[in-house]
């Protein structure tokens, strides 16, 4: 696997970069956020692992204007930060995961595994979903309903996949977020509240029909048509 490591501590950087190489990795290792912005769209990876806090772009920005050039290669963010609302932030830019230093080395690896191994599509899943009027493009990472395309971050974009595999189908709060974002660190935040309300204003706003509906007190489910 070719990991873009992005880190400015270098003694963290070199640890995080052995322990990978170690694993049969192959590793780029930059320190600032202009030259991460620059090899990620000049070089193919597998997975790009950033940290927040860089001298230049940060890595909230790095990951945004990622995802303005259509790039989706998975983004594990890394930040001493861990209020809510720095998450929120960097979820917002379009990473993947979010891992709170300090941490195991064990448990980067096990983030790293998770995410490159939901990136990976298996050959019989199908390349769109469908329900009602509503359509997901999986391969153009699109959604689309009535005709009107509808733009979504990456992770409202995830949510939106996990409700329409699971379409009619109630989904607990912490189901989503095991599904979405992996860790279940957020359990007692109202992350999943949040996005959820993203999406209805997105997908449900200017539709007399609405798709997605809370069942309260246990979750969200989106409405099989």
């Amino acid at each position: 696997m070719h990991v873009l490591l992005v880190e400015d501590e270098a003694r963290l950087a070199s640890a995080v970069r052995r322990v990978l190489e170690e694993e049969g990795h192959v590793v780029d290792w930059v320190a600032d956020g202009a030259d991460a912005l620059t090899q990620a769209l000049t070089e193919e990876y597998d997975i790009v692992v950033l940290d927040v806090m860089l001298p230049g772009l940060d890595g909230c920005e790095v990951a945004r204007r990622l995802r303005a050039r259509a790039n989706t290669v998975p983004i594990l963010m890394l930040t001493a930060r861990d209020s809510v609302q720095d998450r929120v932030r960097g979820l917002d830019a379009g990473a993947d995961d979010y891992l709170v230093k300090p941490f195991a080395l064990a448990e980067l690896l096990a983030r790293i595994r998770a995410l490159t191994r939901r990136a990976q599509m298996p050959a019989g899943d199908p390349l769109w979903l469908r329900v009602g009027d509503l359509e997901l493009d999986l391969r153009a990472r699109e959604a689309i309903r009535a005709g009107r395309r509808i733009e979504l971050t990456t992770k409202e974009f995830a949510l939106l996949e996990v409700l329409m595999r699971n379409a009619g189908q109630v989904l607990t709060r912490s189901q989503l977020l095991d599904r979405v974002w992996s860790y279940d660190m957020l359990t007692e935040s109202n992350v999943v509240d949040i996005y959820i309300h993203y999406l209805r204003n997105k997908v449900d706003r200017g539709f007399d029909h609405r798709l997605i509906r809370t069942v309260r007190g246990v979750g969200y489910a989106l409405r099989a048509v």
